[in-house]
């Protein structure tokens, strides 16, 4: 199973744990997964078009998946993978 490394902004969305484990072959079969026992993440991380969405970063044995095969992506079955989400701030 893979392991996903949550950020603090969703740990809200997967009752505040900071590791989750989720089984698939690729990155999309994993998030499914990870959807059916958490699936109030799925909006937050796929969009109406079903691809991630383009403001959340997810890195695969720190390669980002964009660089990779996207949601095709495959996984090992102790890959790492982290969520991460953009953060947007500044001064007044």
């Amino acid at each position: 199973m893979a392991t996903f490394r949550i950020p603090p902004v969703l740990r809200p969305l997967t009752d505040e744990q900071v590791e989750v484990e989720a089984a698939g072959d690729t990155l999309g079969s994993a998030l499914e997964a990870l959807f059916q026992t958490y699936p109030d993440l799925r909006s937050r991380i796929i969009g109406d078009d079903g691809e991630l969405r383009r403001f959340v970063n997810v890195y695969v044995e720190d390669e980002d998946v964009r660089t990779l095969e996207g949601l095709q992506t495959t996984l090992e079955p102790k890959s790492s993978v982290i969520v991460l989400p953009a953060m947007a701030g500044g001064a007044r």
